[in-house]
């Protein structure tokens, strides 16, 4: 699946670093961005359709799965760099600091 040019390709980063030192850690931080993303994506109503479309019952049941897949991609594309932050935190907690 390919998202239009308004997500911006993946920037080099820590990313790969932090998803090697701890890929569990780093999984659920990304998943929490992802989640974020969606109920954003969700407010705006980025995947809401005309009402004379006439999607239906089918347009209604998967259109949040879609929505969930375009966060997806955001985040693995690097997001807003709050996975990143959440990353940190965790790990700083469990460190105990």
């Amino acid at each position: 699946m390919d998202l239009p040019p308004i997500t911006p390709a993946p920037r080099p980063g820590n990313a790969a670093a932090m998803a090697r030192e701890d890929p569990r850690t780093w999984e659920a931080a990304r998943s929490f961005e992802a989640s974020f993303i969606a109920e954003m994506l969700k407010a705006s109503g980025i995947n809401a359709m005309p009402e004379g479309f006439g999607g239906g019952a089918g347009e209604e049941a998967f259109s949040s799965y879609l929505t969930q897949e375009y966060a997806d991609i955001m985040s693995e594309r690097g997001g807003f760099g709050l996975a990143e932050r959440i990353f940190e935190s965790l790990k700083l907690r469990e460190e105990g600091r």
